[in-house]
């Protein structure tokens, strides 16, 4: 983060020593480090604020599942049903106030063997980017109280969208969270039906792929569950696993 911030304030020094004899060169530089903050804030795969793994290392035809903004009592145990009925274990990225409203699921999603992670409070996707060091605090604190209430205590986080923030690396640390990525998502709320968004999600797929779909009422209602039903179905007929890595496995 610092090096950033530091390459921020250079292209503005370097921009005022410039503006004079070249103003046009002067707002490029001006706006380049601004530009550098701004890719690494919003583009998912960007490292340079907080490390967000992407991957996983496994020598067999295996992926992790990891299903966000739940828990939804409509979609978690029809996809608790899918996931036990084709063998597999997934990781629920969930919302603190979803959880907070229903923690009989985030107990039955751990009964079931798969893992609960967390996903800040109140999914702040507007503002989480420039939020202050006390509203990242509060979204995590918040959410880490509610599901500990509920017998888990997560040890991995996915901001929402990918988004980060200045100060999120550090909160991470000091509450022992690591940062979650994907390698391919669903996109459900772009156009496309079930079976696009399946296709979508497993365009390249790999051993070691981590993929994101969501549940909850922010799906189109054709897509809700039936995507990860189709995904479930592809990923036996081509022989692959889903499971939980180990923190030894993760890759950037």
């Amino acid at each position: 983060m610092w090096l950033l911030l530091l390459v921020n304030l250079a292209s503005k020094v370097a921009a005022i020593l410039v503006v004079g004899a070249a103003p046009g060169a002067a707002l490029g530089l001006w706006l380049l480090g601004d530009a550098l903050v701004a890719y690494h804030v919003f583009v998912p795969r960007a490292q340079g604020l907080a490390r967000m793994h992407r991957r996983f290392t496994t020598a067999r035809r295996e992926v992790w599942l990891t299903i966000d903004d739940g828990p939804d009592p409509q979609d978690t145990p029809q996809i608790l049903a899918l996931l036990a009925a084709h063998g597999a274990h997934a990781t629920f990225f969930v919302i603190g106030e979803n959880a907070g409203r229903h923690p009989a699921l985030i107990r039955a999603i751990t009964a079931a063997g798969h893992e609960v992670a967390h996903h800040t409070h109140t999914h702040p996707l507007v503002w989480f980017w420039c939020a202050t060091p006390g509203r990242v605090t509060r979204e995590l604190d918040t959410a880490l109280a509610t599901l500990r209430a509920t017998g888990v205590t997560p040890t991995r986080f996915r901001p929402p969208a990918g988004i980060k923030n200045l100060w999120l690396a550090s909160a991470l640390r000091a509450r022992g969270l690591t940062g979650i990525g994907w390698s391919a998502r669903g996109l459900e709320r772009w156009p496309g039906d079930a079976s696009v968004v399946a296709t979508r999600v497993l365009r390249g797929l790999s051993p070691g792929a981590i993929l994101l779909l969501h549940e909850g009422p922010a799906v189109p209602a054709g897509i809700r569950v039936e995507a990860i039903r189709l995904v479930l179905e592809r990923l036996d007929e081509q022989g692959y696993h889903c499971v939980v890595p180990g923190a030894e496995q993760l890759e950037d």
